[in-house]
């Protein structure tokens, strides 16, 4: 049945617009150095479903490939593989969520609600539609577009697109083929499990094998890999080319596989860690034999902080890691073990080569900003090419850029910017942000945090207002940041009468290697010592800031931080919203869990000291627990066990479960939950 719709202006266009998504591009990809420049868009703020598109970037001339509402009238819905995915890598867009090109760029192909789609990229394309054997999942073309592999029902399949036929290359052995395991896919950013070889003939496949995992059931059994137990049996096999061979690397001391690939017919590049992250190695494989080598070690005593586009050999053969400078002030590069970047870059990723040169996304001073900034390969030269405040963020071709900048002083701009100079605007079909939000930046404490306050517009300074608190805090994310689109849910709830405050606390990412390392073997702690501290800062500098009225309001690990804050500084926190929280990290993933804390059976009394469950005698503030009861990330089981552990406590409480949602919150539900806690704190903190 509808929902009726959202009474709030800004809520009910927040939600129509997917949290203002529709009609942006997304997913580029460059072919002919940069000539061609695939993306997906939809075709306005209200069209939820995007489409494959091409732009010319020499003439201009923008084609549309596919619709998939021409193809699928009336849609349908994934299987489950891809709406798992999807989760991971936090898609919220219907219609073609992902594709892939031939290698030369002369094919394009997706799945659509689990049918297989080609697309000729000429200008007389059009698509069609490959039989397939089942349900299709991540369909990959080889280098002409006249194979395509692709997962079903768990295995790999070929389909052969002259003769329409699809035959089975993986073995129905129990196992999993072809797909990047829950772990891996959520925490180290690897989301494929299969890849053509440059030629055309050969694949290599990940096997995935989860028989030992406890399963956990969401509306659908699923296996979970809990901190201190089993994880996937993963193997990686080359096929296609005569006998199955697998590569062979001790998988027993580097269980995770974080990226692979082909560098030629000849030589396959992995990437794996150890269970504890504190070694990865990049590592050669012969396809003919299995055997690998050693190409690249990175170490750190407490854990490797991933840095995307690294460890990668570079094109004159070097070797490029991530390296610290000294005493953890900045994110860097070696090359070939040669420390090549200072303290005044701080890198987030690594992108590619262009005119020579590496492009990397990077801090330059204030950490909330973002810039896109070219790194000579031996001198460490810096050239911006980015300035302001703003979040910047770039797509590489040996020929050309796409560089995106968000600001808080106009909309969203993508711009092609080609090796001649010439540039060319990629057109954005999304609704305007309906605010101008510039937060209040300041660093604060002895740690300099960075923190944001949003107040209301038109606020009448020397107002005293209740304090939102909203908050993420935990590793491997920034909140504060100068993105405009982050800002306009926070403006929001300062209209509603709040100063919003944000805080990064010691832990998160993108302000220096020490600062992130702080939350080693503890989360608890450290996250709660810097939120106090920077809110009572904070009360000095802005007199509007009213502390005897602090809610406190967070998502997953922002959820874990509202619901340590009332229980554990009630003194400070007066109100706790909490979404979706992981309250007890013994029953959280193997991958995120073990990084920060280690094994539970070595350090008990870190999961002790981290978990809420038996805090739960010490609640005397109101607190709203929320959770998704299709959460396959956290799940349901966290917010349950603290609410029984309420309950037993005689604790007053309330808990909201959403049947068949997500821990994205996908369709509107975020808008309708901010409804529902405006409720609750308008009631229990009197704003």
């Amino acid at each position: 049945m509808p929902l009726p719709p959202l009474t709030d202006p800004f809520l009910g266009l927040s939600a129509r617009t997917g949290r203002f998504t529709h009609g942006a591009p997304r997913a580029a990809t460059f072919t002919e150095g940069g000539r061609l420049l695939y993306f997906l868009r939809s075709a306005g703020p209200a069209d939820p479903c995007d489409s494959l598109w091409v732009l010319d970037t020499v003439s201009g001339e923008e084609r549309q490939l596919a619709d998939p509402q021409a193809l699928i009238p009336g849609g349908g819905q994934p299987p489950l593989v891809e709406r798992q995915l999807r989760e991971r890598i936090r898609l919220v867009a219907a219609g073609i969520g992902l594709y892939s090109l031939s290698g030369d760029g002369l094919f394009a192909v997706f799945a659509l609600y689990g049918r297989l789609f080609r697309v000729g990229t000429g200008p007389d394309g059009k698509p069609e539609e490959i039989q397939a054997a089942g349900p299709v999942f991540d369909p990959r073309p080889n280098v002409d577009g006249s194979r395509i592999a692709y997962v079903s029902e768990d295995r790999l399949y070929v389909a052969e697109c002259a003769g329409g036929a699809s035959r089975p290359v993986s073995p129905d052995d129990g196992a999993r083929w072809g797909i990047a395991e829950a772990a891996v896919a959520e925490d180290l950013d690897r989301s494929r499990g299969h890849w053509w070889a440059p030629g055309g003939r050969a694949l290599l496949a990940a096997r995935v094998d989860e028989s030992a995992l406890p399963r956990l059931d969401y509306g659908g059994e699923f296996a979970y890999p809990r901190a201190g137990g089993p994880n996937a049996d993963v193997q990686l096999w080359v096929l296609e080319s005569g006998d199955p061979v697998r590569l062979e690397w001790d998988a027993a001391a580097y269980p995770y596989v974080t990226d692979a690939g082909w560098e030629s017919d000849d030589e396959i590049l992995l990437t794996v860690r150890d269970r504890l992250q504190r070694e990865v190695l990049l590592l050669s494989a012969d396809p003919a034999t299995g055997a690998t080598r050693v190409l690249s070690r990175t170490t750190h005593p407490l854990w490797v902080d991933g840095l995307p586009g690294t460890p990668a050999r570079l094109a004159d053969g070097r070797m490029l890691t991530a390296a610290d400078t000294e005493g953890g002030a900045a994110r860097g590069l070696a090359v070939d073990g040669r420390l090549l970047t200072g303290d005044d870059l701080q890198v987030r990723s690594v992108e590619g080569e262009f005119g020579g040169a590496l492009v990397v996304t990077a801090a330059l001073d204030e950490p909330a900003d973002q810039h896109v900034v070219l790194v000579g390969p031996d001198s460490g030269e810096l050239r911006p090419l980015t300035y302001g405040p703003g979040v910047h963020a770039v797509t590489v071709s040996p020929g050309a850029l796409l560089i995106t900048s968000a600001g808080p002083d106009g909309p969203v701009r993508r711009t092609v910017h080609a090796e001649e100079g010439r540039e060319l605007a990629l057109r954005d079909l999304s609704e305007p942000l309906p605010y101008r939000t510039v937060p209040r930046l300041a660093r604060v404490t002895e740690h300099r945090l960075p923190t944001a306050l949003v107040l209301p517009r038109g606020h009448v300074s020397g107002r005293r207002l209740p304090v939102l608190v909203d908050v993420y805090g935990g590793p491997g994310a920034q909140a504060v940041t100068n993105d405009p689109r982050t800002q306009q849910h926070r403006q929001w709830w300062a209209d509603q009468g709040f100063a919003v405050v944000t805080v990064d606390n010691r832990g998160t990412s993108n302000v220096s290697p020490a600062f992130t390392y702080a939350m080693y073997r503890g989360f608890s702690k450290v996250t709660l010592d810097d939120q106090v501290a920077a809110l009572r800062e904070l009360g000095d500098l802005y007199p509007e800031l009213d502390l005897s009225r602090v809610a406190v309001r967070g998502w997953s690990y922002g959820g874990y931080l509202a619901a340590l804050a009332v229980l554990r500084r009630p003194d400070v926190f007066h109100v706790g919203i909490a979404g979706a929280p992981p309250t007890d990290f013994r029953t959280y993933n193997t991958a995120y869990t073990e990084r920060y804390l280690g094994m539970p059976a070595e350090h008990p009394e870190v999961y002790e000291a981290d978990c809420l469950v038996k805090d739960a005698p010490n609640l005397s503030r109101p607190l709203l627990l929320i959770h998704g009861l299709a959460d396959d990330n956290v799940h349901p089981t966290h917010s349950l066990a603290l609410s029984q552990a309420l309950t037993d406590a005689g604790r007053e409480h309330e808990l909201l479960t959403l049947p068949g949602v997500s821990h994205m919150t996908p369709g509107g539900v975020r808008e309708r939950l901010m409804e529902r806690e405006l409720a609750f704190l308008r009631k229990t903190l009197e704003v």
